[in-house]
């Protein structure tokens, strides 16, 4: 019995081998000769035979149907947010936006505004020449003269800033001014002053340097010329001031110098023995008193 059901099993095992074997065969056939095989159940679609070498017709795809009038409008409101940027405010004054980015565009050009159209630079060159003097290399720090430096500007230049925002940054906000016209309106005050403060070799310097034809009057020389003759002038003006300062200095340093080589102290520096002098003359004399007093009064006046 278990020889004649092992027989059967064999039997069966080959007649399923061979009947596969005899598919895998007959698809390349049919293949070859066009027969078209059936979709799987569930899919959709057509397929004819035909011949290998002719291309296979794809099916035309379905219209989309266009979207009605409202239907496209819904979408667009819905996509494409409406983007309300107003310049002026219904009382014809600037819009917050373009104040804030007028003003950090003023913030970005703060830096060279401030060195070159104000006292600035002459009141920092002075006051580093006067440290520089009394030989101390980094006391007081660039921190504290930058400081002091830029209180004192605003504290010069206040009536000028109060003048600018009277009749150019107030009519502006109130709508009364376009944007040109308040950017000249603002240049004016501050032409007044670099005119008061330079010379007028250094405005001809200026205006020979650039080629073109001497202003009729000093009021019409442009900024483009106005501005490089006042830091020439202020520069100058720092230099004779801190001159100025360096004397009484110097002499302290020659007269310690002869007294260490009076007394064969060579090997002694001077400048440790005098630097408690020079010091102690400058304290004396309430020296930073001195020199921000003759910087703050040397703009009361006309060219220094």
């Amino acid at each position: 019995m278990l020889a004649l059901a092992a027989l059967t099993f064999l039997a069966a095992c080959a007649l399923l081998t061979a009947s596969a074997s005899a598919g895998h065969a007959a698809e390349p056939a049919g293949r070859a000769a066009g027969v078209a095989r059936p979709f799987a159940a569930g899919t959709t679609g057509v397929r004819t035979a035909g011949p290998a070498s002719a291309a296979r017709p794809m099916l035309p795809a379905e219209p989309t149907p266009s979207p009605t009038p409202s239907t496209g409008a819904k979408k667009s409101s819905t996509a494409r947010p409406a983007i309300d940027l107003k310049i002026n405010t219904p009382d014809k004054g600037p819009s917050s936006a373009v104040v804030t980015l007028i003003g950090i565009g003023l913030l970005s050009v703060a830096p060279a505004l401030l060195l070159m159209m104000t006292s600035f630079t002459k009141i920092f060159v002075v006051l580093a020449m006067t440290r520089n003097a009394l030989g101390l290399g980094s006391v007081p720090p660039n921190q504290v003269l930058a400081g002091l430096t830029l209180f004192l500007t605003l504290f010069i230049m206040w009536p000028v800033l109060t003048q600018v925002n009277v009749h150019a940054v107030q009519p502006y906000l109130a709508g009364n001014l376009d944007f040109g016209a308040a950017l000249s309106a603002g240049a004016k005050p501050l032409s007044t002053f670099m005119l008061a403060h330079t010379r007028q070799e250094d405005i001809a310097l200026m205006t020979r340097a650039a080629g073109i034809a001497n202003p009729a009057t000093p009021a019409a020389t442009p900024l483009q010329t106005l501005v490089p003759a006042f830091m020439i002038s202020e520069l100058r003006a720092a230099f004779i001031i801190g001159f100025v300062i360096f004397i009484p200095f110097l002499v302290i340093d020659i007269v310690v110098s002869s007294a260490l080589m009076s007394m064969g102290m060579m090997m002694l520096p001077p400048v440790m023995v005098s630097l408690p002098f020079k010091v102690l003359l400058f304290i004396l004399v309430d020296g930073w008193g001195l020199v921000i007093t003759a910087l703050v009064q040397s703009y009361a006046g006309g060219v220094t």
